[in-house]
């Protein structure tokens, strides 16, 4: 590349500002991110037995929190649904088990998720106003309640929170 054509460009302030304002974009895209985890699931599938394990530390008991499930899938699940345990472990040791139904795919079939070709991305608000009574160490297990010991063609099961 032309070197006076660089030196150029990169006095014009609209290259400026176009620059500027793409580093911008990129960095604050995910400024509300507090927590965002997934683990990959083995391509033999997932035992009813398995548990993908998130821990995070939790510093602040006065902020609200927008809690995702981050669900990757493909398009030959059989399914148009999935079930999920949610367990969680509180900081104090309290355990609380909630049952989640994710919605993948509307009454005709078509996927819900994003993505091209074979897989589809969900990420599903499961509760918008979250609030961390405690501080300390949160401890989240993920285990599918399908009918099927082994589940196949879901590819990744995740966390993500949200603070606003």
């Amino acid at each position: 590349m032309n070197r006076s054509f660089l030196k150029n460009n990169l006095t014009n302030p609209i290259i400026l500002l176009f620059i500027y304002a793409s580093i911008c974009l990129v960095t604050s895209c995910d400024q509300n991110r507090f927590f965002d985890q997934s683990v990959k699931i083995p391509e033999t599938g997932w035992h009813l037995d398995s548990v993908a394990m998130f821990e995070l530390e939790v510093m602040d008991t006065l902020g609200f929190y927008s809690f995702y499930i981050n669900l990757r899938n493909t398009t030959d699940y059989t399914y148009s649904n999935f079930y999920l345990f949610l367990n969680t472990t509180l900081p104090d040791g309290e355990h609380a088990r909630d049952t989640i139904e994710l919605i993948l795919a509307d009454k005709k079939g078509k996927w819900i998720g994003k993505g091209s070709g074979r897989l589809r991305d969900n990420q599903i608000l499961i509760r918008p106003n979250l609030h961390f009574p405690l501080k300390g160490k949160y401890v989240f297990g993920i285990q599918h309640a399908m009918r099927d010991t082994i589940l196949t063609d879901i590819k990744n099961i995740g966390i993500r929170i949200e603070k606003w």
